[in-house]
């Protein structure tokens, strides 16, 4: 992801359902989402400014909530998304999935324009720079496994139970 058009990128942390979310913005646009810890993604902001909870972070985290809380099931976030052609064009139709709903790598293949490119737009899910808001949990295997998930399947599993894909688990 190039962020060096970007002055500067703030920070803040908010954790939801025990989930560390990690969030990157410009003055303007929400550039990053991370599911890991800052440390493990310093190499992708080493050359920009980082400053938690500046008041230019946008409403992201308020949405966030929203989400968590079962009050939100679309977004509306100005994102600067930098990628190939072909992980955009994934990434647009990503957002296309409802809130409830999964689709299959290879359906989502198909909706790209190309069936033959299922391995390739399971690497673009997987280099999705904005999951949760880009709901790339919303993709599973045709077989119905669940399949990966950058931030951990343990992640995957909460945000589809709470979108009502998967049963809340007895444990």
């Amino acid at each position: 992801m190039e962020t060096s058009h970007h002055k500067n990128i703030y920070y803040c942390c908010i954790t939801l359902n025990g989930i560390n979310i990690y969030i990157y913005t410009s003055s303007e646009e929400l550039l990053y989402i991370s599911l890991k810890t800052p440390k493990e993604n310093s190499d992708k902001f080493r050359l920009t400014k980082v400053k938690e909870d500046d008041p230019y972070m946008l409403d992201v985290p308020k949405q966030l909530k929203e989400y968590f809380e079962g009050k939100r099931k679309k977004f509306s976030v100005k994102m600067d998304l930098s990628g190939t052609p072909f992980q955009l064009k994934v990434w647009k139709e990503l957002t296309k999935i409802p809130y409830g709903k999964t689709i299959s790598y290879k359906d989502l293949a198909k909706k790209t324009g190309d069936v033959k490119a299922v391995r390739a737009v399971g690497t673009a899910n997987g280099h999705n720079p904005i999951p949760i808001i880009i709901p790339c949990h919303r993709v599973i295997n045709s077989n119905g496994e669940l399949g990966g998930y950058s931030g951990g399947l343990d992640i995957k599993v909460i945000l589809l139970t709470l979108e009502g894909v998967l049963e809340p688990s007895l444990l």
